[in-house]
């Protein structure tokens, strides 16, 4: 779990007049958010004690323990308020579903597609954790990582390679499905190179974001850098 420090001033938010806040729980991995709920001062201060997510039912007018009955709990990274004190931003790993449809998200439509947060990096990445404990027999996943970081580096010059062929074939074919196909090969392994030499996505997602922050005279001059 992301170790940020978990503080907050209960005497710098607003209440409302039933002495409840809004709470935006967005998942720290992919920055979806996952649900909106309202919290008390009391819950919000099981929340900082506990690291766990607790709210306020407004249906049942009592503290409740996110989580505490299916087990689908939210582990409390940060929490952060907005500019104006009367919402806060809630940051989450969270331990299955949030949904009590059985959904990742309450705002995802039952069996229909999920609602994204641009593109998820730590999803995927997720998702090739929970396949690297199945049966390399039986996962594509498993194997290449049963088969270790020469092999899969491999595969990522292969993909590479598709992936500029696809490139200039779609200069004449403008739809570019080969090209969003080709590219998703090589993000898949490319991920997959880096879990296994134990570097994951959220290191990735940092250094995208530091190149894109910091001032240029702060880091050396590369033509990758996105500033």
């Amino acid at each position: 779990m992301t170790t940020d420090t978990l503080t907050l001033d209960l005497d710098a938010l607003t209440f409302d007049a039933a002495g409840l806040i809004p709470v935006i729980v967005q998942e720290v991995a992919t920055g979806a958010v996952r649900m909106m709920a309202w919290a008390n001062g009391e819950a919000l201060e099981r929340t900082v004690a506990t690291r766990e997510a607790w709210f306020w039912s407004r249906s049942r007018q009592g503290l409740w323990k996110k989580g505490e009955t299916s087990g689908n709990t939210l582990a409390v990274v940060s929490l952060h308020a907005d500019c104006d004190g009367d919402t806060l931003l809630m940051r989450v790993d969270p331990n299955g579903p949030t949904c009590h449809r059985g959904e990742r998200s309450c705002f995802d439509a039952p069996g229909g597609e999920a609602v994204a947060a641009h593109l998820e990096l730590g999803w995927l990445d997720a998702v090739l954790a929970g396949r690297a404990a199945a049966d390399p027999a039986e996962s594509y996943t498993a194997r290449l990582l049963a088969a270790g970081a020469e092999r899969i580096a491999r595969k990522v010059g292969e993909e590479a390679t598709e992936t500029v062929i696809a490139a200039l074939a779609e200069a004449h074919d403008s739809d570019g499905d080969g090209l969003a196909g080709e590219a998703a090969d090589l993000l898949y392994h490319l991920l997959l190179l880096l879990r296994s030499r134990g570097v994951p996505a959220e290191r990735l997602a940092a250094e995208l974001r530091r190149r894109h922050i910091a001032p240029p005279a702060a880091r050396p001059a590369k033509p990758e850098d996105l500033s």
